[in-house]
């Protein structure tokens, strides 16, 4: 089995249980990781037989801009977004950092990791 990894992808959203959050929005990092066999795309080098790098981003961006109380929500609707568009997704793992997010401290970042 081999992986498509997209990194740190960079979003300002509006996530978040306080209503603060939904109005003044945060910074977020997002990491992709997609299990496929894109053996064949990779022998005949063909875009078309893997999966395109641009359209996961496109998906994130998209489900990132949508507000949601929870970055857990998100992530399990990146992933059902992703395997919606490509039928040789098999698994997923999606993490989202919520950066410098309003708890009490010096706290970088939380995140959520979700795999299925």
């Amino acid at each position: 089995m081999n992986s498509i990894k997209v990194h740190g992808i960079r979003t300002f959203s509006f996530h978040g249980c306080l209503e603060e959050e939904k109005i003044v929005g945060g910074n977020y990092i997002v990491n992709v990781e997609i299990d496929c066999d894109f053996k064949p795309a990779a022998l005949e080098d063909d875009l078309s037989k893997t999966i395109d790098y641009v359209a996961v981003k496109e998906i994130i961006v998209k489900q990132m801009s949508i507000s949601s109380k929870l970055i857990e929500s998100v992530a399990y609707k990146i992933i059902n977004e992703i395997k919606k568009n490509f039928s040789m997704a098999n698994n997923c793992r999606v993490e989202i950092k919520k950066i410098n997010p309003p708890i009490d401290g010096d706290i970088d970042y939380v995140s959520v990791l979700v795999e299925e």
